[in-house]
């Protein structure tokens, strides 16, 4: 009857019940005691309608190792409140990642390291069991620098940096490496502080590159730059240092805010600099050995630490737009003459042409103007040929210069390359390196000779035909070199002849001069100005036309007393 008829307080106790039951929803961790515990499951009362049942194992090792008892109090995840069976759906696995999911939100939201193990490996990285919740560890994160084998760290509870949560997805990624670097951030900044620049250290060389070593001082790197080796040129740190080496170095500087140490092993040493300017005073010759070779030059250590420059206008007084490779090779000993000297700088000019006589003064010396020279005919130009002479030198002939008579734009196609000639020297300029010569001035100049001098407007010369065309003919003295062309027009008086195919090459015709200018080097001559001079001549002599007799008749008169006067 009590059943049926319930007391205030019951009443009181079933209305809590019921708006208990009522709070308690899917998807939400709740409280439960344990009221039973049948054989690998516990019975667990959440407050609902019914009960529920996990498996022990769920429980961690207090399930296993049977500590879980009735009547504890345990926190659960109410995936369904009532299924086909009439029970409860609770996770005890679920619970504890909500649980899990909660202070590692707070964690992350203050920047916290969470600890976590790894447990299993998936493509691109690890998972990580956080407290129940499951992390993505990506393999880049794993340490600050690749490792091969990560079983070492598997299952070993051990710090990490929550890098990014997202709830709703159920993703967290976290990160090793990040710690690790804070841990080490930590240490070097201890480490730098008990540094100081121009301390000297002991280190042991841990990796080399091509442009210098880093060294570890116990637990912090310096960078030993190639430079900053030895006083002398250091093409690879190899040359000098190995890997596990232990060195003495000086710190050079440090920087506070990124710890980086820059260190220095000449600095230990003395400077082979001072004093530069008495050791190798300007103008000395100097015996050294030659350590690189660039484009622009080549490098020469004249002692240890201290290395010249012969700059490539400095190799050759000849060989010019020449590759240094092609004069000089790498540890051949040099003789070289000191040009400049600048300790600030710390650069030495050296010369190598200079260890030898300018080779145009030579030829100067031995070659004075108006000497004979023979040559090779080394190139061939728009504006004259260039001849190769004594000493390695050459000199020019210039178009104006290759014939008294023609033009040496024709006269230039006679010579070729490999023919050897011969010229008179015109000029040597020894500053600017030019030799002036002249191939005309070899021969003999036909408007200079002294036959040339009987030449006048008027005179009349005999000449030999050489050559014949369309326009004349070319004829040359009989008794001189001098040329001249006889146009058409002028090769008869009667125009019927005035035909350049009545002559041949080879044949002898008597002509007048009708020019001749020997500044301008021009000679005309006219066989129809014979003819009209010869005709006045025979009218003024033997008569007149106008008196009756024929032209012919007088001419033939004159004829015939010119042979009787032969």
């Amino acid at each position: 009857m009590s059943n049926l008829n319930p007391s205030r307080d019951d009443f009181a106790a079933l209305l809590e019940a019921s708006y208990h039951d009522h709070d308690v929803a899917e998807g939400t961790v709740v409280k439960g005691t344990v009221v039973g515990i049948e054989k690998d499951m516990a019975v667990i009362d959440a407050g609902l309608k019914v009960e529920g049942r996990v498996a022990l194992k769920e429980f961690g090792a207090k399930g296993r190792e049977g500590e879980l008892k009735i009547g504890d109090t345990v926190e659960v995840y109410v995936e369904r409140i009532e299924n086909a069976l009439g029970e409860a759906v609770l996770s005890r696995d679920k619970a504890r990642r909500e649980e899990s999911w909660v202070n590692l939100e707070v964690k992350f939201n203050a920047n916290e390291k969470v600890e976590g193990t790894i447990f299993n490996q998936v493509k691109g990285g690890f998972t990580v069991d956080l407290d129940g919740a499951v992390a993505f560890l990506p393999r880049s994160q794993v340490d600050i620098r690749p490792i091969r084998d990560v079983t070492p760290l598997m299952n070993t509870p051990q710090p990490f940096q929550i890098l990014k949560m997202d709830k709703r997805r159920g993703n967290i990624v976290v990160s090793r490496r990040t710690v690790l670097e804070e841990s080490r951030a930590e240490q070097r900044s201890e480490i730098v502080q008990n540094l100081e620049e121009g301390q000297v250290v002991d280190g042991v060389v841990k990796n080399i590159t091509d442009y210098g070593a880093f060294v570890d001082l116990g637990g912090i790197d310096g960078l030993l730059h190639v430079t900053d080796m030895a006083w002398r040129r250091v093409n690879h740190p190899t040359e000098i240092l190995q890997i596990g080496q232990t060195v003495r170095v000086q710190i050079i500087r440090i920087n506070q805010e990124t710890h980086r140490i820059s260190l220095g092993m000449k600095q230990l040493e003395a400077d082979p600099w001072q004093d530069i300017g008495a050791k190798f005073p300007v103008d000395t010759k100097v015996v050294g050995r030659v350590t690189n070779i660039t484009d622009y030059g080549a490098f020469v250590e004249l002692e240890p630490g201290i290395e010249g420059l012969i700059h490539v206008s400095e190799m050759s007084w000849t060989k010019k737009n020449v590759h240094p490779g092609k004069i000089l090779s790498t540890t051949q000993e040099v003789e070289v003459v000191v040009l400049e000297v600048d300790p600030v700088k710390r650069r030495i000019s050296l010369g190598l042409k200079q260890t030898l006589r300018n080779p145009w003064e030579v030829f100067a010396e031995n070659h004075p103007v108006g000497t004979i020279v023979e040559g090779e005919v080394k190139n061939k130009t728009e504006f004259g040929l260039f001849i190769g002479l004594d000493g390695d030198v050459d000199g020019m002939v210039h178009l104006s210069d290759l014939d008294w008579n023609r033009p040496g734009e024709q006269v230039i196609d006679d010579f070729n390359k490999g023919d050897v000639v011969k010229a008179q020297v015109l000029d040597v300029d020894v500053e600017k390196e030019r030799i002036s010569l002249g191939i005309k001035q070899v021969g003999t100049d036909s408007f200079a000779a002294p036959e040339a001098g009987d030449l006048r407007r008027g005179a009349i010369v005999t000449c030999e035909v050489i050559a014949v065309n369309d326009g004349g003919i070319e004829v040359k003295l009989t008794d001189s070199d001098m040329t001249s062309f006889i146009r058409r027009a002028d090769l008869a008086r009667d125009r019927d002849e005035q035909r350049p195919e009545r002559f041949s090459v080879g044949q002898k015709v008597d002509a007048r001069v009708t020019q001749f200018d020997k500044k301008a080097r021009r000679l005309g001559v006219s066989i129809k100005a014979l003819q009209i001079a010869e005709e006045k001549e025979a009218v003024a002599q033997y008569g007149s036309s106008d008196s009756g007799a024929s032209l012919g008749d007088i001419l033939s008169a004159a004829l015939k007393g010119r042979g009787e006067d032969e």
